[in-house]
């Protein structure tokens, strides 16, 4: 088998049925099995999801787990050489899976393969990104200086918003939403498996700086798309407490990085700062204007 695709759901029966749907009706040139993992969802019995898709596999777990760990779990149950993380909010236009399979076979250095995800307005979203570090930081916090330079060159150094997101570039970290690897890549990881150490969010950018040590490179693949909703939630207090939490990661991702010495403290300085101001930026506009900023 080419390729197992796996997706968490945990109350989201509708969205996840939509993906299921778009994969079936869309992938045609790989074999493929779909496992689905539902992290103890309340919304409705998990055994409707194999009566609307018989074909699938379904693990159901008896707590909500989260991401890393509901993915271990389907994994192993997984046939295929490669393995999808495809998140339950996305949707196929295309297909977009073989086509992945196809350019990841392609380059035998390959880590993880990411492809293009756009909002269903069809806006892009900034999906390959570079590992933070204080050049990032202070190129980000002075953003004029980028805008100064040529279009090619911004995009090449920081990537990210920066980036148009139109051509195949190496990058070193892919959102999780669309994540392709082989699975004996797990082999050359920490346990064997994904780690598991952050809950949700921020853990697409640990498994890529753990793939990236094994001397793999990680690739934005812009030849195809797919819709990603990733809505989010409208309650400002919300979208800022996940910001926390993703700074705290980034932090924690640093320190594996560069260690526990000068340059992380600076770095953890201005990140820290920076973040901090545009969180309660954020806050301001909202408070003053209903507008929730990017």
């Amino acid at each position: 088998m080419d390729v197992s695709i796996i997706i968490i759901n945990y109350n989201t029966f509708q969205l996840t049925c939509n993906c299921i749907a778009s994969i079936i009706q869309f992938t045609k040139n790989v074999t493929y099995e779909i496992i689905l993992v539902d992290n103890a969802s309340t919304e409705c019995d998990p055994e409707n999801f194999k009566k609307e898709f018989p074909q699938i596999s379904l693990v159901k777990n008896t707590v909500n787990a989260g991401f890393a760990a509901g993915n271990n779990l389907g994994i192993q149950m997984a046939k295929g050489e490669l393995i999808l993380l495809l998140n339950s909010d996305t949707v196929l236009l295309e297909d977009s899976i073989s086509t992945s399979v196809n350019f990841y076979r392609s380059h035998p250095m390959a880590g993880v393969i990411g492809c293009r995800m756009i909002y269903p307005d069809g806006s892009i979203q900034y999906t390959a990104r570079k590992f933070r570090t204080i050049k990032w930081e202070l190129f980000d916090l002075f953003r004029f200086i980028p805008y100064l330079m040529p279009y090619k060159k911004r995009a090449r150094l920081m990537l990210g918003k920066y980036f148009r997101h139109d051509e195949i570039v190496s990058c070193d970290w892919l959102n999780g939403a669309f994540f392709l690897f082989k699975k004996n890549l797990l082999t050359l990881l920490p346990g064997n498996k994904l780690d598991e150490r952050f809950f949700m969010y921020g853990e697409d950018q640990l498994w890529c700086e753990q793939i990236s040590r094994q001397g793999l490179k990680n690739y934005f693949f812009s030849e195809t798309a797919i819709v990603h909703i990733n809505s989010g939630s409208t309650d400002i207090k919300k979208r800022l407490q996940l910001r926390k939490v993703m700074m705290k990661h980034e932090l924690k991702i640093m320190k594996l990085r560069k260690g526990e010495g000068l340059y992380y403290f600076v770095f953890a300085a201005i990140f820290t700062a920076k973040e901090s101001v545009r969180n309660l930026v954020k806050a301001a506009v909202f408070k003053f204007t209903g507008k929730i900023l990017k």
